[in-house]
């Protein structure tokens, strides 16, 4: 089954009032929520953690930093926040040692990626041989796809990568319209994350909930 991931976040922050959105959906089926490393200080991260882990949800943080070393001050916020999934970052050998230990499962992005916003550039040869050489690394968990962030065939590259790797693939980023849902439900990701667009009203209303419950249902849960 595919998952959806709620991102509480738009153009890759998290939402000033991430907590409050939050509530508005709890009583959804949603069972993966996330947020960005940057948008809030640590302590409302905190915060917003704890309750999204006291509704027994699968909780993401993930990093769209762009230094090294900003990258690794979120892994370790990471770590104290205990989040269940970390995705995105580009310095998974600079990871791994960190994550050692945790029961945290780490999805990196694979490709070039580049920005803030963040996208992926190279072709679509050398972003599979990217994830090939980052999913037989010991400690990747899988991979982080930017797939709408590509300038290429999107729907393509996500079925490359897809064949290409055994661990489970998370396409992010910009995937804005139920075709765009599709196309990565029917490539076979693990999951795909909607973050921007629910705040845009892209799907359909501009309920927040109600789109909320209309990507569920793409993983076939009942609301």
């Amino acid at each position: 089954m595919t998952h959806f991931i709620l991102m509480l976040t738009k153009d890759d922050r998290t939402v000033s009032k991430a907590a409050a959105i939050y509530e508005e959906v709890r009583d959804t089926k949603v069972s993966h929520v996330g947020f960005k490393d940057i948008g809030l200080p640590l302590d409302e991260m905190k915060e917003l953690a704890a309750r999204i882990r006291a509704d027994g949800r699968r909780m993401m943080l993930e990093v769209v930093s762009t230094s090294r070393e900003a990258e690794l001050r979120s892994i370790r916020a990471a770590i104290e926040i205990g989040v269940d999934y970390l995705l995105g970052g580009r310095h998974a050998s600079d990871a791994l040692p960190l994550l050692a230990g945790t029961s945290i499962r780490y999805f990196p992005f694979c490709g070039n990626t580049v920005g803030h916003p963040t996208c992926l550039e190279g072709t679509i040869d050398e972003i599979v041989a990217d994830a090939r050489r980052l999913a037989a690394l010991p400690g990747i968990d899988g991979l982080d796809l930017l797939s709408y962030r590509f300038a290429g065939n999107a729907e393509e590259l996500t079925r490359r990568v897809v064949d290409a790797v055994q661990t489970p693939v998370i396409a992010a980023g910009s995937i804005d319209r139920p075709e765009r849902v599709r196309a990565v439900c029917d490539a076979g990701v693990w999951g795909f994350t909607v973050g921007s667009a629910l705040f845009e009203g892209k799907f359909a209303t501009d309920f927040f909930k109600q789109q909320v419950r209309s990507l569920v249902r793409f993983e076939g849960a009942s609301q």
